[in-house]
């Protein structure tokens, strides 16, 4: 068992790729492949990274929403935010991972076609985003880094969560 993981997180240590440990937020944050990009999200906003889970669509959903998991028990919305960055969208290979975003209660789960590792580097502070962005690229997008590989677009890890607001969640009645 890892010293550094809470004992009620041993179990989930075991199914998850990486499991956050509750040692206080660490700087940096994960990388995520999506399309020909790289993007980081804040250590401190991830909540775990596993393998993509079978997904259920939600009829009527926007093509962002890939639908819905069980997570734990909980129903966890699952967001595809390739459309939305302007990325490529092919089928996601097997490298593909599910990156659970948490904060402040709010949690959703990520599709990457890959998660290559970390950024150890600061994202409180990035360079401005490109302007060529999309408007929705734009709204998702703090900023961006570079590293030795070149530059990583910093996601607004709030921003992806509220894109539940931009969910109609009306039920239909026939």
């Amino acid at each position: 068992m890892n010293p550094l993981m809470a004992p009620d997180r041993a179990a989930t240590a075991e199914v998850a790729d990486v499991v956050v440990a509750d040692v206080g937020v660490p700087a940096g944050g994960v990388l995520l492949r999506l399309g020909a990009s790289r993007y980081a999200v804040a250590m401190g906003d991830v909540a775990e990274v596993a393998p993509v889970p079978g997904l259920t669509r939600v009829p009527g959903a926007p093509l962002w929403l890939a639908g819905v998991a069980n997570w734990r028990g909980r129903m966890l919305p699952v967001l595809d935010l390739r459309p939305l960055l302007a990325a490529e969208t092919l089928p996601l290979p097997g490298s593909a991972r599910l990156v659970v975003l948490a904060r402040d209660g709010v949690v959703a789960g990520v599709v990457a076609e890959a998660v290559p590792g970390v950024y150890d580097g600061e994202l409180a502070d990035p360079a401005p985003p490109p302007p060529t962005l999309t408007a929705d690229a734009a709204s998702l997008v703090l900023g961006q880094v570079a590293d030795r590989s070149g530059p990583i677009a910093v996601l607004d890890a709030w921003a992806v969560l509220m894109l539940r607001e931009r969910v109609d969640r009306r039920r239909h009645v026939s």
